[in-house]
């Protein structure tokens, strides 16, 4: 209580000092309180509310601030920027926070992580294109420090609030993705983009949420809106997109002992392919050849095979890697031969030059060919750990088939997004929401994740309960 009073009193202190000098220099220059100016200084207080307010809001903030920036809607401009300053205000004053606590665990996972930013900073500085290398391993070492901190900071001891706003925010954006891609309003800026959010965030999480016992009418909207995003995926043609949602699916299902909702889905689905191959035969068999052309060949000649859409940029990949195999091309950047400085001037400052970087169409071909073979290790190691919790997650659902824990979710997230980032390179690319959403929920799953194996249970959890299971596991350890 007395810190409540004492943070209102510097509060108000600081909005009594503060509003004069402020009239008074809108009265002397108004020159200086253009609408640029102005929505700088809106950008900056609400910044300094969300530090206030750091464990409930600035999540949300660093989040929403990456998804606008690669969205496609008219706010998209104004964030490119901003979202930069968020993440590296997020990484700073978390580090502050939890220096200050020392309450959180240490473990092989976070060492991973600091080599892998050395080895991006060692690969920078041998790299043709060094400035903007080094900007790139900057903003890696930036996701990492507020993934470790305040990603963290955000979750712990407020797990069912963190997890149900996570669930709500899905159920809206899944609505609003619906809406807008129904009148003709491309939000995610293009298919891939939409599968992968769809595939890899909102089908693992809202099927997830449907088999919590919270009623039946909060259970049959997430089946709704789970289907939604499945449909959005399928809509996207991303082969991508619609692997890592059907294979979270399937695993969370047949993990959580869910064989019947995963036989109705089969079912389903069948009965409506075969409704329409008897009721519109022609029309049926043209979707198909459709189909069959757009997503699955990519618009190529079936004798070229399936993977024919991916074969150029993985050569590329490879040629790269040839051509720097130890030490890489730099971190973020591929070497096309172009001048860097002249194409990272087009762009601008906190834009992505295309002259430099490209789409491997693998991020594990991509981080081998920026860092070299010498340099991919740390980051090898880091996804083999990533993949290792998410192994004991899985486990501890097949023993218990219980749904009400944190690393359920974020076990299902994470295997999509390994799976994705196969045959997509984003896994790295710190610029785009997904790479920022993946890897703040993967340093959280690996304070949640269960212990294996576990002693016996003598009642069934409810989802209520979730900061209780989680600190039963914290404290155990």
């Amino acid at each position: 209580m007395t810190d409540r009073i004492s943070k209102a009193v510097v509060v108000g202190a600081g909005i009594v000092l503060f509003l004069p000098a402020l009239i008074y220099a809108a009265y002397s220059r108004p020159v200086l309180f253009n609408s640029t100016n102005v929505g700088g200084l809106a950008a900056l207080e609400c910044m300094l509310a969300a530090v206030c307010l750091y464990r409930r809001v600035f999540f949300p903030l660093v989040m929403l601030s990456f998804l606008f920036a690669g969205s496609n809607l008219p706010v998209g401009g104004t964030w490119i920027a901003i979202r930069w300053v968020a993440l590296a205000t997020g990484a700073v004053v978390g580090s502050f926070i939890m220096l200050k606590q020392r309450d959180h665990p240490f473990g092989k996972f976070h060492a991973f992580a600091m080599f892998a930013i050395l080895a991006a900073i060692v690969s920078a500085a041998v790299s043709h294109y060094q400035n903007l290398a080094l900007l790139k391993a900057l903003s890696l070492c930036l996701l990492f420090l507020y993934a470790g901190t305040g990603a963290r900071l955000a979750v712990r001891g407020r797990e069912n609030r963190f997890f149900q706003g996570l669930l709500t925010a899905c159920e809206i954006f899944v609505c609003f993705m619906t809406a807008s891609y129904g009148v003709g309003i491309e939000a995610m800026g293009n298919p891939n983009s939409l599968g992968a959010v769809m595939g890899v965030v909102a089908a693992p999480i809202l099927l997830w949420g449907s088999l919590l016992e919270e009623g039946s009418l909060a259970q049959r909207r997430r089946q709704v809106l789970y289907m939604l995003a499945m449909f959005l995926a399928f809509q996207s043609h991303s082969r991508a997109g619609l692997g890592a949602a059907f294979l979270s699916s399937a695993v969370l299902c047949v993990a959580l002992r869910q064989y019947k909702l995963l036989g109705r889905g089969i079912v389903i689905l069948l009965i409506v392919v075969a409704s329409s191959a008897i009721f519109t035969p022609e029309a049926f068999s043209r979707t198909v050849s459709e189909l069959t052309s757009s997503v699955i060949y990519k618009g190529r000649d079936s004798g070229e095979g399936v993977f024919a859409s991916r074969q150029s940029p993985w050569e590329g990949a490879m040629q790269s890697i040839h051509s720097h195999f130890w030490f890489g091309s730099g971190f973020g950047t591929t070497d096309t031969g172009q001048n860097a400085s002249k194409q990272l001037g087009k762009y601008g400052a906190f834009a992505t030059s295309e002259g430099v970087t490209s789409e491997n169409g693998s991020s594990y071909l991509s981080i081998l060919s920026w860092v070299g073979v010498l340099g991919v290790v740390p980051f090898a190691l880091l996804v083999m750990s990533l993949f290792g919790k998410i192994l004991q997650s899985i486990l501890w659902m097949v023993r218990t088939g219980n749904p009400a824990h944190p690393a359920v979710p974020l076990a299902m997230v994470m295997l999509a997004g390994l799976f994705h980032a196969g045959f997509e390179d984003w896994l790295f690319a710190v610029g785009y929401y997904l790479c920022v959403f993946f890897w703040s929920l993967a340093f959280v799953l690996v304070d949640v994740v269960p212990h294996v194996p576990l002693p016996r249970f003598s009642e069934k959890w409810a989802p209520k309960p979730l900061a209780r299971v989680w600190g039963s596991v914290a404290h155990s350890r």
